[in-house]
């Protein structure tokens, strides 16, 4: 008999986004950091990724995040961000799943009230802030990567919905930014597959017509998000409100408003001059789900001005489970996966395991 091969798993979600969250079935990854074993993953065992996202076993609406052992000593553990988009370098909703499941898994012990720690991203080192209370995650604020607009109130002429006013943001990945309301949209939940279909003409247009380079980074690939922008109210001194809808190509209009598209409005509201430094904005989501994102600073870096930001949200434990791995399967497919398949079997480990 063929041994079984199992990958563990805790899914979890904040503001309705699924992270599915590896905890244990994996080798090691070759990679002196952990951005060096993503792009590991993603040229040689992008496997992973398909076999959690797609058929049978996922939906392209969820995430994934593989815990790996931190390659800087002053992380308690790494992780690798997967979506139907690729990789991306950082996710806030991604992040705050992750840390919780950090702690759920006791890779971090709990400790009542707040508490602090670092992960490693393929970003880089993230700060964590995390509340517990009786013995519940109730909290988790992590670092926004520091975010800018790229390109401000630029035009494209899109088919079958004309002329579509537009700005770019950087803030984990290059974001457009489109104002839902001189789209004829409300951003509520019975418009989320007419906000697909809006996205993707937008998103295709884009790509066809222009690419987008990070200031240090360089060419990240092509632009793979958009944000529909609400309007914002201006609920209490230094606390505003906007509804939004965050969309990933290709066809995926996220349940949350996301930290990354919170990072972008903030970078945004930044460059309109409507923010100041300790100001918040909450960003709801069609769901009535939201972050909370902190303007904690700006700097100037070249022609950009770069916003420092901290994104505030709350993740669910909503299952653990182990999944099977068939590659007799017909509906898996195992020739970029199965090389990094653990068959050890010693229980749920940790990233030092």
């Amino acid at each position: 008999m063929k041994p079984e091969l199992t990958i563990q798993l805790m899914d979890t979600h904040a503001g309705g986004d699924v992270s599915r969250i590896v905890t244990g079935g994996i080798d090691p990854l070759p990679g002196d950091t952990v951005r060096a074993q993503m792009e590991y993953l993603r040229d040689d065992a992008d496997g992973l990724r398909r076999l959690l996202l797609e058929e049978p076993h996922g939906i392209p609406e969820m995430s994934v995040d593989l815990l790996v052992p931190p390659t800087d000593p002053r992380a308690a553990a790494g992780y690798i961000i997967m979506e139907v988009m690729g990789y991306p370098i950082y996710s806030g909703s991604n992040t705050i799943c992750t840390a919780t499941a950090v702690l759920e898994t006791g890779i971090v012990p709990k400790r009542e009230g707040r508490q602090q720690f670092m992960l490693e991203s393929p970003a880089g080192l993230v700060q964590i802030d995390a509340v517990v209370r009786d013995g519940v995650v109730e909290a988790i604020t992590c670092e926004g990567l520091p975010s800018y607009i790229h390109t401000y109130r630029a035009t494209i002429d899109v088919p079958s919905l004309g002329t579509v006013t537009y700005s770019v943001a950087y803030s984990g990945g290059f974001y457009a930014l489109v104002d839902a309301r001189e789209l004829g949209f409300h951003l509520t939940l019975d418009e989320e597959r007419s906000l697909a279909e809006t996205a993707h003409a937008i998103v295709e247009a884009i790509q066809a017509e222009r690419g987008f380079s990070h200031y240090t980074l360089g060419d990240v690939g092509p632009l793979p998000f958009l944000h529909f922008m609400g309007p914002v109210e201006h609920v209490a001194d230094g606390y505003f409100r906007s509804r939004s809808a965050t969309y990933v190509h290709p066809g995926v209009i996220c349940r949350s408003t996301t930290g990354t598209g919170t990072s972008a409005r903030l970078a945004l509201m930044n460059y309109e001059r409507r923010i100041q430094p300790g100001d918040r904005l909450e960003t709801v989501s069609l769901r009535q789900t939201g972050f909370i994102g902190q303007f904690s600073g700006v700097e100037r870096e070249g022609e950009y001005e770069v916003v420092r930001n901290h994104i505030t949200g709350k993740s669910y434990v909503i299952a653990r489970s182990d999944i099977v791995v068939n590659c007799d399967d017909p509906m898996v497919e195992c020739d970029s996966l199965h090389h990094i398949l653990s068959s050890r079997h010693a229980g749920t480990p940790t990233p030092e395991s």
